[in-house]
């Protein structure tokens, strides 16, 4: 049963109603902090899928098998667990726009060294360090937003920080087919690492227009265990800490088992050109964010864990039909990328809004980037084992465990509490 504040909190003001009543009630400094945090995620995003798209030029040029090219996606997952952990801290302890703008600096600076790769070993040495800041933006921007949201709106404003990933996602399949279409794909892949530089214009941004919350500033610096990594595994925070790492290991080890192999599989075993994977990419991409943002709704009107395990078990449904079509179904296949991408992508949009509930004031950085970005490198491991199934497989037979995975988070779920409705200061 709701309590008297829950109720209170889901109570609509006037100035806060319609379609974009979550974005007036940010207020000025709250929409700054926002467009900040979307502008970060959606350039994360961006540098995130050089990769993917320029795997199967990659793979040729450097002469790589399925199992290597799907480690360099694993190494970039499971070194952005050490990014989004050490991330986290900084931004307990040194705020969360400093911490911001530390990310987005560094993701993009080594996605641009990628270009220059001269060999397998030194990009995925490049690849890793990309990790790090790759690992904490979203972590940081999340908890930046999250403060300045009401509980009333939480979930659809951080389901609309979440919807920038579709959009860098957009962007990056954009450039994919302009570049590949107009250079040799032994350059082109190293064109797409060297646009990886647009975010640093977004420091320029963060720095000269957006701040802390005031009231999550005071009341963090007023705790001296903030920033404290040892303080998420004391108490009743233990068994918070264990159960989120699950969900985020679920959720991300299907959802990037798909983002890394859809393009492979389209191209490999459905024999699709450049602009013929665009195209399908399309729909899977305006699927996805239009997942976000629907998702974002209803985070807020279901409840967290109510619209993770609906997401969850669709997510896994739609894995299972996607890849399992008849040979001669490319034209459902096309129309299907819409429901697999908006339910792989409504299930993130209350993840911002979930994992900064769970959390004090003074560890909702360390907590959030530590669990959401542990849960990304452990679950890093299914695309490579997709990688290594696909020979005797097939990239669409090996898909499977990104099923799995969203199993994996529902079990999670009996573990964590309810937070609708949970005022953050």
């Amino acid at each position: 049963m709701s309590t008297t504040r829950e109720r209170a909190a889901q109570d609509p003001i006037p100035d806060e109603q319609g379609a974009f009543g979550w974005l007036r009630a940010l207020g000025p400094r709250g929409r700054r902090a926002f467009a900040g945090a979307f502008g970060g995620y959606a350039l994360d995003s961006y540098d995130f899928f050089t990769l993917p798209l320029g795997m199967v030029a990659i793979s040729a040029y450097f002469a790589l098998d399925k199992g290597q090219t799907g480690l360099l996606t694993t190494v970039t997952l499971v070194v952005s667990a050490i990014g989004g952990a050490l991330a986290g801290i900084l931004a307990d302890r040194i705020g969360r726009v400093r911490a911001l703008m530390i990310t987005v600096g560094t993701y993009a600076l080594f996605t641009v060294a990628c270009g220059f790769a001269p060999d397998y070993e030194t990009l995925m040495v490049f690849r890793a360090l990309q990790g790090l800041g790759f690992g904490g933006e979203w972590a940081v921007g999340a908890v930046l937003v999250a403060e300045y949201a009401g509980a009333r709106h939480r979930g659809r404003t951080l389901g609309g920080v979440q919807s920038a990933w579709a959009a860098g996602w957009a962007l990056a399949v954009v450039v994919y087919t302009v570049v590949f279409q107009f250079a040799d794909g032994d350059l082109a892949w190293r064109i797409m690492f060297w646009t990886g530089a647009l975010p640093a214009l977004l420091v320029v941004y963060v720095r000269r227009n957006v701040e802390d919350a005031p009231r999550a500033a005071a009341a963090r610096e007023a705790d001296a265990t903030r920033g404290s990594f040892a303080a998420v595994f004391r108490g009743p925070l233990l068994r918070t800490t264990l159960f989120a790492v699950l969900l985020s290991t679920g959720v991300q080890g299907g959802y990037y088992t798909l983002a890394t192999w859809v393009p492979t599989y389209l191209k490999d075993e459905r024999g699709l050109t450049v602009v013929g994977t665009g195209g399908y990419l399309a729909f899977l991409i305006s699927g996805a964010f239009a997942g976000y943002l629907t998702g974002g709704y209803l985070t807020d009107l279901l409840g967290r864990k109510r619209n993770i395990a609906l997401f969850a078990v669709l997510s896994a449904a739609c894995i299972l039909v996607y890849t399992h079509l008849p040979a001669d179904a490319d034209g459902l296949l096309l129309v299907l990328g819409f429901p697999l991408g908006f339910c792989m992508s409504a299930i993130f949009s209350g993840f911002g809004s979930f994992l900064s509930e769970l959390y004090p004031t003074a560890v909702r950085g360390t907590g959030q980037g530590f669990t959401y970005n542990t849960g990304r490198a452990v679950g890093a491991f299914f695309p490579t084992l997709v990688g290594f199934l696909a020979d005797s497989w097939g990239v669409g037979g090996a898909l499977v465990f990104g099923a799995i995975g969203y199993a994996l988070a529902v079990l999670a779920l009996f573990g964590l509490p309810e937070t609708r409705g949970k005022e953050l200061v």
